[in-house]
């Protein structure tokens, strides 16, 4: 069955850095569009980044963009998130997506 698994959040002072990773299985991954999500109960859900099948083209939304980069390794078949320059208002629950098919999620903090 489909399964994606999302990891890398945490509690992070403001201006600091995560990595997210999500690793999928269940399907064949470098044939798909991946994206991440957040939500938080503020804002609801949100898209962040999205990347193409072979990662050549990516997206972001415009509260992510310069800080943000999302990227794949379709060997592992893996999505990573590299979140930089963190701000409080980034507190959300982070969801990878593909195929239509949602993690877990994995909550990212940013508080001093």
């Amino acid at each position: 069955q489909v399964q994606l698994v999302e990891s890398g959040g945490g509690l992070v002072q403001p201006g600091g850095s995560l990595r997210l990773s999500c690793v999928a299985s269940g399907f064949t991954f470098p044939a798909y569009v991946m994206y991440w999500f957040r939500q938080s109960p503020e804002k609801g859900r949100e898209r962040v980044a999205t990347i193409s099948e072979t990662g050549g083209i990516t997206t972001y939304a415009n509260f992510v963009k310069g800080r943000f980069t999302i990227s794949r390794d379709n060997a592992k078949n893996t999505v990573y998130l590299q979140m930089n320059s963190l701000k409080p208002e980034d507190t959300a629950v982070y969801y990878c997506n593909g195929l239509g098919y949602w993690g877990q999620g994995t909550q990212v903090t940013v508080s001093s």
